[in-house]
Protein backbone atom coordinates (compact mmCIF):
# COMPACT_ATOMS: atom_id res chain seq x y z
CA UNK A 1 0.00 0.00 0.00
CA UNK A 2 1.31 3.44 -0.93
CA UNK A 3 0.83 5.84 1.96
CA UNK A 4 -0.19 9.46 1.60
CA UNK A 5 2.17 12.15 2.76
CA UNK A 6 1.41 15.57 4.18
CA UNK A 7 2.23 18.52 2.01
CA UNK A 8 5.23 20.58 3.15
CA UNK A 9 3.08 23.66 2.54
CA UNK A 10 0.90 22.90 5.57
CA UNK A 11 3.73 23.61 8.00
CA UNK A 12 4.46 26.91 6.27
CA UNK A 13 0.92 28.10 7.02
CA UNK A 14 2.20 29.00 10.50
CA UNK A 15 4.61 31.46 8.91
CA UNK A 16 1.67 33.06 7.12
CA UNK A 17 -0.32 33.33 10.36
CA UNK A 18 2.57 35.10 12.16
CA UNK A 19 3.07 37.56 9.29
CA UNK A 20 -0.66 38.24 9.05
CA UNK A 21 -0.80 38.98 12.79
CA UNK A 22 1.93 41.61 12.35
CA UNK A 23 0.14 43.21 9.40
CA UNK A 24 -3.06 43.31 11.48
CA UNK A 25 -1.30 45.38 14.16
CA UNK A 26 0.25 47.70 11.54
CA UNK A 27 -3.13 48.23 9.89
CA UNK A 28 -4.72 49.21 13.19
CA UNK A 29 -1.96 51.73 13.93
CA UNK A 30 -2.05 53.08 10.37
CA UNK A 31 -5.82 53.42 10.44
CA UNK A 32 -5.72 55.46 13.66
CA UNK A 33 -2.98 57.74 12.28
CA UNK A 34 -4.86 58.40 9.03
CA UNK A 35 -8.16 58.97 10.82
CA UNK A 36 -6.55 61.52 13.16
CA UNK A 37 -4.83 63.26 10.23
CA UNK A 38 -8.07 63.34 8.25
CA UNK A 39 -10.07 64.84 11.10
CA UNK A 40 -7.42 67.38 12.10
CA UNK A 41 -6.62 68.28 8.49
CA UNK A 42 -10.27 68.43 7.37
CA UNK A 43 -9.70 65.86 4.62
CA UNK A 44 -12.62 63.64 3.64
CA UNK A 45 -10.28 61.71 1.31
CA UNK A 46 -7.97 60.81 4.19
CA UNK A 47 -10.88 59.85 6.45
CA UNK A 48 -12.13 57.52 3.69
CA UNK A 49 -8.60 56.17 3.32
CA UNK A 50 -8.48 55.40 7.04
CA UNK A 51 -11.70 53.40 6.70
CA UNK A 52 -9.97 51.45 3.92
CA UNK A 53 -7.17 50.59 6.37
CA UNK A 54 -9.65 49.44 8.99
CA UNK A 55 -11.29 47.22 6.36
CA UNK A 56 -7.85 45.65 5.86
CA UNK A 57 -7.95 44.62 9.51
CA UNK A 58 -11.15 42.68 8.90
CA UNK A 59 -9.72 40.91 5.86
CA UNK A 60 -6.50 40.04 7.70
CA UNK A 61 -8.53 38.47 10.51
CA UNK A 62 -10.29 36.40 7.84
CA UNK A 63 -6.91 35.39 6.37
CA UNK A 64 -5.65 34.22 9.76
CA UNK A 65 -8.83 32.21 10.30
CA UNK A 66 -8.49 30.67 6.84
CA UNK A 67 -4.85 29.72 7.36
CA UNK A 68 -5.63 28.18 10.75
CA UNK A 69 -8.37 26.05 9.22
CA UNK A 70 -6.19 25.03 6.27
CA UNK A 71 -3.31 23.99 8.54
CA UNK A 72 -5.41 21.38 10.35
CA UNK A 73 -4.47 17.76 9.71
CA UNK A 74 -6.82 15.36 7.97
CA UNK A 75 -9.48 13.75 10.16
CA UNK A 76 -12.40 11.34 9.83
CA UNK A 77 -14.73 14.04 8.47
CA UNK A 78 -12.08 15.58 6.21
CA UNK A 79 -9.84 12.71 5.05
CA UNK A 80 -8.22 14.89 2.38
CA UNK A 81 -7.40 17.72 4.75
CA UNK A 82 -8.80 21.24 5.23
CA UNK A 83 -6.90 23.25 2.59
CA UNK A 84 -10.05 24.25 0.70
CA UNK A 85 -11.21 26.34 3.65
CA UNK A 86 -8.39 28.70 2.76
CA UNK A 87 -9.84 29.08 -0.74
CA UNK A 88 -13.27 29.85 0.72
CA UNK A 89 -11.80 32.70 2.76
CA UNK A 90 -9.88 33.87 -0.32
CA UNK A 91 -13.16 33.95 -2.21
CA UNK A 92 -14.72 36.10 0.50
CA UNK A 93 -11.74 38.46 0.48
CA UNK A 94 -11.95 38.90 -3.29
CA UNK A 95 -15.58 39.96 -2.88
CA UNK A 96 -14.56 42.45 -0.17
CA UNK A 97 -11.97 43.86 -2.59
CA UNK A 98 -14.65 44.25 -5.24
CA UNK A 99 -17.05 45.98 -2.83
CA UNK A 100 -14.21 48.26 -1.66
CA UNK A 101 -13.47 49.19 -5.28
CA UNK A 102 -17.11 50.02 -5.98
CA UNK A 103 -17.32 52.14 -2.81
CA UNK A 104 -14.18 54.11 -3.72
CA UNK A 105 -15.48 54.69 -7.24
CA UNK A 106 -18.96 55.67 -6.03
CA UNK A 107 -17.64 58.19 -3.51
CA UNK A 108 -15.34 59.72 -6.14
CA UNK A 109 -18.18 60.00 -8.64
CA UNK A 110 -20.43 61.65 -6.06
CA UNK A 111 -17.81 64.31 -5.39
CA UNK A 112 -17.51 65.04 -9.13
CA UNK A 113 -21.29 65.22 -9.65
CA UNK A 114 -21.95 67.43 -6.64
CA UNK A 115 -18.79 69.53 -6.97
CA UNK A 116 -18.29 69.29 -3.21
CA UNK A 117 -14.57 69.91 -3.24
CA UNK A 118 -12.66 71.03 -0.16
CA UNK A 119 -9.18 72.33 0.68
CA UNK A 120 -7.56 70.12 3.34
CA UNK A 121 -4.55 70.91 5.52
CA UNK A 122 -0.98 69.58 5.34
CA UNK A 123 -1.32 66.79 7.92
CA UNK A 124 -3.25 64.47 5.57
CA UNK A 125 -0.45 64.81 2.98
CA UNK A 126 2.14 63.54 5.45
CA UNK A 127 -0.18 60.73 6.53
CA UNK A 128 -0.71 59.73 2.87
CA UNK A 129 3.04 59.51 2.21
CA UNK A 130 3.55 57.43 5.34
CA UNK A 131 0.66 55.15 4.36
CA UNK A 132 2.02 54.65 0.83
CA UNK A 133 5.43 53.54 2.11
CA UNK A 134 4.07 51.25 4.83
CA UNK A 135 1.34 49.63 2.72
CA UNK A 136 3.61 49.05 -0.27
CA UNK A 137 6.09 47.34 2.06
CA UNK A 138 3.31 45.21 3.54
CA UNK A 139 2.15 44.29 0.03
CA UNK A 140 5.59 43.09 -1.06
CA UNK A 141 6.31 41.09 2.10
CA UNK A 142 2.85 39.50 2.19
CA UNK A 143 2.86 38.62 -1.52
CA UNK A 144 6.30 37.02 -1.23
CA UNK A 145 5.13 34.89 1.69
CA UNK A 146 1.84 34.03 -0.06
CA UNK A 147 3.68 32.69 -3.10
CA UNK A 148 6.13 30.79 -0.90
CA UNK A 149 3.40 28.86 0.92
CA UNK A 150 0.91 28.85 -1.96
CA UNK A 151 -1.80 30.77 -0.10
CA UNK A 152 -4.50 32.38 -2.25
CA UNK A 153 -6.02 34.08 0.81
CA UNK A 154 -2.71 35.72 1.70
CA UNK A 155 -2.29 36.79 -1.92
CA UNK A 156 -5.73 38.40 -1.74
CA UNK A 157 -4.69 40.17 1.47
CA UNK A 158 -1.47 41.33 -0.19
CA UNK A 159 -3.44 42.93 -3.00
CA UNK A 160 -5.71 44.51 -0.42
CA UNK A 161 -2.57 46.15 1.01
CA UNK A 162 -1.64 47.32 -2.49
CA UNK A 163 -5.16 48.69 -3.01
CA UNK A 164 -4.75 50.67 0.21
CA UNK A 165 -1.42 52.02 -1.05
CA UNK A 166 -3.08 53.03 -4.32
CA UNK A 167 -5.90 54.61 -2.37
CA UNK A 168 -3.35 56.62 -0.39
CA UNK A 169 -1.66 57.71 -3.64
CA UNK A 170 -5.04 58.91 -4.85
CA UNK A 171 -5.64 60.70 -1.57
CA UNK A 172 -2.20 62.34 -1.77
CA UNK A 173 -2.76 63.49 -5.36
CA UNK A 174 -6.20 64.77 -4.55
CA UNK A 175 -5.15 66.59 -1.40
CA UNK A 176 -2.14 68.14 -3.13
CA UNK A 177 -4.25 69.03 -6.15
CA UNK A 178 -6.84 70.67 -3.94
CA UNK A 179 -4.18 72.80 -2.28
CA UNK A 180 -2.72 73.74 -5.66
CA UNK A 181 -6.07 74.79 -7.09
CA UNK A 182 -7.23 71.61 -8.88
CA UNK A 183 -9.53 69.82 -6.44
CA UNK A 184 -11.05 67.61 -9.14
CA UNK A 185 -7.83 65.57 -9.16
CA UNK A 186 -8.95 63.89 -5.95
CA UNK A 187 -12.12 62.22 -7.28
CA UNK A 188 -10.60 61.50 -10.71
CA UNK A 189 -7.71 59.63 -9.11
CA UNK A 190 -10.19 57.81 -6.92
CA UNK A 191 -12.01 56.52 -10.00
CA UNK A 192 -8.78 55.17 -11.49
CA UNK A 193 -7.88 53.49 -8.20
CA UNK A 194 -11.31 51.88 -7.98
CA UNK A 195 -10.91 50.29 -11.42
CA UNK A 196 -7.48 48.88 -10.51
CA UNK A 197 -8.77 47.41 -7.26
CA UNK A 198 -11.83 45.98 -9.01
CA UNK A 199 -9.64 44.15 -11.55
CA UNK A 200 -7.55 42.61 -8.76
CA UNK A 201 -10.71 41.48 -6.97
CA UNK A 202 -12.07 39.82 -10.11
CA UNK A 203 -8.78 38.04 -10.82
CA UNK A 204 -8.54 36.68 -7.27
CA UNK A 205 -12.20 35.63 -7.32
CA UNK A 206 -11.61 33.58 -10.46
CA UNK A 207 -8.46 32.02 -8.97
CA UNK A 208 -10.22 30.96 -5.77
CA UNK A 209 -13.20 29.55 -7.67
CA UNK A 210 -10.94 27.48 -9.92
CA UNK A 211 -9.39 25.93 -6.81
CA UNK A 212 -12.79 25.13 -5.29
CA UNK A 213 -14.10 23.34 -8.39
CA UNK A 214 -11.12 20.97 -8.67
CA UNK A 215 -9.50 22.54 -11.70
CA UNK A 216 -6.34 20.93 -13.02
CA UNK A 217 -2.87 22.18 -12.12
CA UNK A 218 -0.84 24.32 -14.49
CA UNK A 219 0.65 22.77 -17.63
CA UNK A 220 4.20 23.08 -16.27
CA UNK A 221 3.39 20.80 -13.31
CA UNK A 222 1.74 18.24 -15.59
CA UNK A 223 4.79 18.27 -17.85
CA UNK A 224 7.10 17.76 -14.84
CA UNK A 225 5.07 14.76 -13.68
CA UNK A 226 5.24 13.16 -17.12
CA UNK A 227 8.98 13.79 -17.39
CA UNK A 228 9.63 12.18 -13.99
CA UNK A 229 7.52 9.15 -14.88
CA UNK A 230 9.34 8.67 -18.18
CA UNK A 231 12.60 8.23 -16.24
CA UNK A 232 11.25 5.35 -14.13
CA UNK A 233 12.54 1.96 -15.31
CA UNK A 234 9.72 -0.45 -16.03
CA UNK A 235 7.10 2.08 -17.12
CA UNK A 236 6.26 1.39 -20.75
CA UNK A 237 3.67 4.15 -21.13
CA UNK A 238 1.50 6.63 -19.25
CA UNK A 239 -2.06 6.06 -20.40
CA UNK A 240 -3.81 8.56 -18.13
CA UNK A 241 -2.86 11.52 -15.94
CA UNK A 242 -5.31 13.69 -14.01
CA UNK A 243 -4.55 16.47 -11.53
CA UNK A 244 -6.68 18.67 -9.32
CA UNK A 245 -5.88 21.70 -7.23
CA UNK A 246 -6.65 21.33 -3.52
CA UNK A 247 -5.96 24.57 -1.64
CA UNK A 248 -2.23 25.22 -1.67
CA UNK A 249 -1.54 21.67 -2.81
CA UNK A 250 -2.67 19.32 -5.56
CA UNK A 251 -3.61 15.68 -6.06
CA UNK A 252 -2.74 13.53 -9.06
CA UNK A 253 -4.00 10.21 -10.43
CA UNK A 254 -1.92 8.38 -13.01
CA UNK A 255 -2.28 5.10 -14.85
CA UNK A 256 0.97 3.50 -15.96
CA UNK A 257 1.51 0.46 -18.18
CA UNK A 258 4.11 -2.15 -17.29
CA UNK A 259 5.18 -5.43 -18.84
CA UNK A 260 2.28 -7.86 -18.43
CA UNK A 261 4.68 -10.70 -17.75
CA UNK A 262 5.93 -9.10 -14.55
CA UNK A 263 4.57 -10.29 -11.21
CA UNK A 264 2.14 -8.29 -9.10
CA UNK A 265 4.95 -7.52 -6.66
CA UNK A 266 7.21 -6.23 -9.45
CA UNK A 267 4.42 -4.01 -10.78
CA UNK A 268 3.82 -2.67 -7.27
CA UNK A 269 7.52 -1.88 -6.83
CA UNK A 270 7.53 0.12 -10.07
CA UNK A 271 4.43 2.05 -8.90
CA UNK A 272 6.08 2.76 -5.55
CA UNK A 273 9.20 4.14 -7.23
CA UNK A 274 7.03 6.35 -9.46
CA UNK A 275 4.97 7.54 -6.46
CA UNK A 276 8.01 8.40 -4.35
CA UNK A 277 9.81 10.14 -7.20
CA UNK A 278 6.86 12.45 -7.93
CA UNK A 279 6.24 13.43 -4.31
CA UNK A 280 9.95 13.88 -3.55
CA UNK A 281 10.53 16.21 -6.51
CA UNK A 282 7.22 18.07 -6.60
CA UNK A 283 6.30 19.33 -3.09
CA UNK A 284 3.11 20.90 -4.44
CA UNK A 285 1.75 17.40 -5.09
CA UNK A 286 0.22 16.34 -1.78
CA UNK A 287 -0.48 12.82 -3.01
CA UNK A 288 -0.33 10.89 -6.28
CA UNK A 289 -2.27 7.69 -6.81
CA UNK A 290 -0.51 5.30 -9.19
CA UNK A 291 -2.58 2.65 -10.97
CA UNK A 292 -0.83 -0.18 -12.81
CA UNK A 293 -2.10 -1.83 -16.01
CA UNK A 294 -0.45 -4.75 -17.82
CA UNK A 295 0.84 -4.27 -21.35
CA UNK A 296 2.35 -6.63 -23.83
CA UNK A 297 5.68 -5.05 -24.87
CA UNK A 298 6.43 -4.75 -28.57
CA UNK A 299 9.67 -6.53 -29.44
CA UNK A 300 11.75 -5.74 -32.52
Amino acid sequence: MIEEKHSPGLGNYKEGIVLSAWTLVLNLVLGVIKLAAGVLGRSSAMIADSIHSFSDCATTVAVIAGLKMASKSADADHPYGHEKYELIFANILSIILGVTAVKIGYDALQVILTGSYGVPGWAPLAAAVFSILVKEGMYRVTLRKARKIGSVAMEADAWHHRSDALSSIGAFAGILGARLGAPILDPLTGLVVSLLVLKVGIDLYRKSVFGLVDSSTDEATVAEIKALLEDVDGILAVSSLKTRVFGASAYADVTIKVDGQKSVEEGHDIATIAHNRIEANLPQIKHIMVHVEPMTPIHD
